[in-house]
């Protein structure tokens, strides 16, 4: 139910907020006048005016927008003085994004999650998963120098990862783990003793961080997700391939946290039933 305010109190408070808006962006009443086209008489009767009547919806728009506020907030409709513009502005950034985890914003990212569930569906398979030889083999073509610094970065998540008090659950296609494991497709020319120390590399992940660390399969012929991080009710982070596109409001965050726990509920490999595939990718390849 929506609940009514008095005519007189909304009309002082909109005199109160216009008051208080023209102080903090240091707005004359004479300026504000000449900005919004009317006589400085109409903005002095604006403010100091006692009486329930409150200005026309042209003078109220014309007032938020000179002075950078929302018109539902001088009119007591809404608590946030930001316009809808700096309201997203505010929920929305845009941030680089390299080849390879090297930047410092991905691990600032995991700190300042610190303690709550962190949900990732990595773009192939988790970096910070990943063996040295694996990760020379994949970034060595693309980084060259930097080869290190890629691997070195990987290796320092996990390590937090190990330490961290965050739980993590990740969710992939399982086509993404056969085609690693049988070297097709982005994995083509991966060698077979590489694919081997993976997958014992994921094995030995599987069993001494669970249940703090749990991997999920989702037949991506019936679900399908884009590369996507949920840090706790924080934020999300989608991987565009050059960005991160970063969302701190609250629906869209749930609404991404609903997606990735959907993945989660429609897994064809549980975490659980993750080792007994593993053996079996493992079997393949001897």
């Amino acid at each position: 139910m929506i609940e009514k305010t008095d005519k007189r109190l909304r009309a002082h408070q909109f005199r109160d907020r216009l008051r208080q808006a023209m102080t903090q962006q240091a707005v004359t009443q004479s300026a504000l006048a000449r900005t919004i086209g009317v006589d400085r008489s109409t903005i002095s009767q604006l403010l100091t005016g006692d009486g329930a009547r409150l200005p026309n919806a042209q003078v109220v728009g014309e007032c938020a927008a000179a002075l950078g506020v929302s018109a539902d907030w001088l009119l007591s409709l809404s608590e946030r003085p930001e316009t809808a513009a700096n309201l997203l502005a505010a929920s929305l950034s845009l941030t680089a994004a390299p080849r390879a985890l090297v930047d410092e914003q991905i691990f600032a990212w995991h700190r300042e999650a610190a303690g709550y569930k962190i949900r990732h569906v990595p773009a192939a398979l988790p970096d910070m998963l990943k063996t040295r030889e694996f990760l020379q083999w994949e970034y060595s073509p693309h980084l060259g120098r930097t080869t290190e610094q890629a691997i070195n970065a990987s290796e320092d998540r996990l390590t937090w990862m190990r330490a961290a008090s965050s739980d993590y659950e990740m969710a992939l296609p399982l086509y993404e783990m056969e085609s690693f494991a049988r070297a097709e497709g982005y994995y083509r020319g991966l060698p077979a003793d590489i694919r081997l120390a993976q997958i014992d590399r994921f094995q030995e992940l599987a069993e001494t961080l669970y249940p703090r660390l749990r991997l999920y399969l989702f037949d991506a012929r019936r679900v399908f997700s884009v590369p996507v991080t949920v840090f706790g009710p924080l934020m999300a982070v989608l991987y565009s391939g050059r960005h991160y596109i970063v969302f701190r409001d609250r629906e869209r965050v749930r609404a991404l946290t609903d997606d990735f726990d959907a993945l989660v509920r429609e897994a064809a490999v549980t975490a659980r039933s993750l080792p007994a595939l593993l053996e079996d990718l493992r079997s393949e390849i001897s």
